[in-house]
């Protein structure tokens, strides 16, 4: 078998490289197999990656088994919970961009033959994904694993529970030192955050997407089989690399319409959509957005996951994670049932023999919380290109909506706003020029939905932003919307008292002021000067494109 490592390590030619790894320790025996990169973003910083050090050494294990010598490389995350409501945040996606690079520079200056990454969070799984197709060798993908829920007073609660707590004591509905209680039992333990939030889901979506072995969502930080799946993940590459199966050749058009599907099913996070819309870009793939409402028209929501409900990761894992929940799916044939995976069988091959055990976290397909799924894309004027909500997050009363616009040019400023009570049932509270370029870096505003919920406002007011909103976020919170603010979209032009419709089940999202009075409003606009003039930001800003599309340099 010819390997791409051959081009770095073979001939006379070759031998100041050999000199090189032998200076690694590595016997000939160990040069001349292929040569395997274990990318790992361990970092002490990310509660979800501590422990990710040991479950690369399995990853190791895995591929010597099978005949591989491992090559261990790092690369960088950010953890949005700690990143969240400081200028810290405007550095997370820009991250997921540099994460991607970063993979594409040692994979291809080392000439590795094939890829295990070693990953978990927000950014750096899809950042990592990117990376996958880009440089397109063999590659399986391993999660972290999510963390497990907290306990407290009987009842699950996780990281968003702590968010939320911070609008009960703004209310008198909880003391500081009740506060201190959830903080010490929120997050008992490694693992990204217990809920279905952005981490989990990708991780969710790389099974989905076929890149990923069974388990890979679900199966929590701590559980012994999360570092077999580890092991396994090694020896999986290794029959990649003999059969030559390539990223490009399992993430397809129709692997990432199984991806949407299950996200709709499972009611993932909104910033799932800007992260595979990215690496459909990366594949090569044309993924209209029109695409994801057809798709979710389709697709009945079978699982209420924090923060949609009361279940956590460790339950649907119970319940048969995502093979069961596609099991399910597969009844009303609405998944490619042929797509390929790493595993070596086709996804419709792994989960028909995965039954769903619980049916109150995984609801049968029959009778699903609602017939649709659990994301939509909004359209109108004041989104044109498009703008995004977590339908399943959505309670009833705000899914028709209708109501004045209170402007805020940042987030501070509408954390100021809502924090300090001067938001009343009936706003529409709209935070502009924080999309990729105003932001920039399109900061995710937890904070913001946390704090409506624990002022007990999360039914009685709507968001809207072109920024984005945490996967545990809840409510009537529409993010994305594009074109941003900073590049003259309509978001701009909108006035405090402007009246603004929104009416999810039939996707819109409208500002009832008419198109004479809306040019009078552009015409007058002067963009704003950039929050960020020099460094990484900077560069990110002068060349990220739209949220519709991604947002990728």
């Amino acid at each position: 078998m010819a390997l791409k490592s051959d081009s770095m390590k073979k001939g006379i030619s070759k031998a100041p490289q050999r000199a090189l790894l032998k200076a690694l320790g590595l016997m000939d025996y160990e040069i001349d197999k292929p040569l395997v990169g274990i990318v790992n973003s361990f970092n002490e910083v990310i509660p979800g990656h501590i422990h990710l050090d040991k479950l690369s050494q399995a990853v190791k294990t895995g591929v010597k088994i099978a005949g591989g010598t491992p090559l261990e490389f790092p690369t960088i995350g950010v953890c949005d919970g700690i990143a969240m409501n400081h200028p810290g945040m405007r550095y997370s996606l820009p991250s997921r961009e540099v994460i991607a690079d970063s993979i594409e520079i040692m994979a291809e200056a080392h000439a590795f033959d094939a890829l295990v990454m070693v990953t978990n969070c927000d950014k750096i799984v899809p950042g990592m994904l990117m990376a996958a197709v880009r440089i397109n060798i063999p590659t399986v993908i391993v999660g972290g694993g999510p963390m497990l829920a907290g306990r407290l007073k009987g009842e699950d609660i996780d990281l968003i529970t702590v968010f939320e707590a911070v609008g009960k004591v703004q209310t008198g509905g909880m003391s500081e030192s009740e506060v201190q209680e959830v903080i010490r039992r929120a997050c008992p333990g490694c693992g990204s955050c217990a809920g279905l939030f952005t981490a989990n889901s990708m991780n969710c979506l790389c099974e989905a997407l076929g890149i990923s072995l069974p388990g890979n969502g679900t199966i929590p930080a701590v559980y012994a089989d999360r570092t077999l799946l580890a092991k396994k993940a090694g020896v999986a590459v290794m029959e990649l690399l003999k059969k030559d199966v390539r990223p490009k050749g399992i993430i397809t058009k129709e692997a990432l319409e199984n991806a949407f599907t299950v996200d709709m099913a499972i009611g993932g996070s909104s910033n799932t959509v800007l992260h595979l819309s990215a690496v459909a870009y990366e594949a090569d793939i044309d993924f209209d957005l029109n695409k994801i409402n057809e798709i979710s028209r389709r697709t009945p929501n079978l699982c209420h996951i924090s923060p949609s409900g009361p279940a956590h990761m460790q339950d649907l894992h119970e319940a048969g994670g995502i093979p069961a929940v596609i099991n399910e799916l597969m009844k009303k044939d609405l998944i490619n049932k042929n797509a390929v995976t790493v595993r070596g069988r086709t996804i419709g091959e792994i989960a028909k023999d995965t039954p769903v055990i619980n049916n109150e976290v995984i609801r049968p397909v029959d009778d699903p919380y609602s017939e649709t799924g659990g994301l939509t894309i909004l359209w109108g004027n004041l989104a044109p290109e498009g703008a995004i909500v977590k339908q399943a997050g959505v309670s009833e009363e705000t899914l028709h909506y209708k109501g004045k616009a209170r402007v805020f040019d940042s987030e501070e400023a509408a954390t100021d706003a809502i924090l300090g009570k001067k938001i009343v049932p009936g706003d529409v509270v709209i935070v502009r020029y924080e999309g990729p370029k105003g932001g920039p870096g399109m900061r995710e505003m937890l904070t913001l939905t946390s704090a409506l919920a624990g002022l007990g406002l999360v039914t009685q007011v709507a968001l809207i932003t072109d920024g984005r909103f945490s996967g545990g976020t809840r409510g009537c919170a529409i993010g994305h919307v594009s074109p941003e603010a900073a590049e003259g979209g309509p978001l701009a032009f909108v006035k405090e008292g402007d009246e603004i419709e929104i009416d999810i089940p039939a996707q819109k999202l409208v500002l009832n002021v008419d198109d004479a009075e809306m040019e009078t409003r552009r015409q007058g606009w002067t963009p704003p000067e950039p929050k960020i003039k020099h460094g990484y930001l900077a560069r990110y800003a002068r060349d990220v494109s739209s949220a519709s599309k991604g947002a990728v340099i």
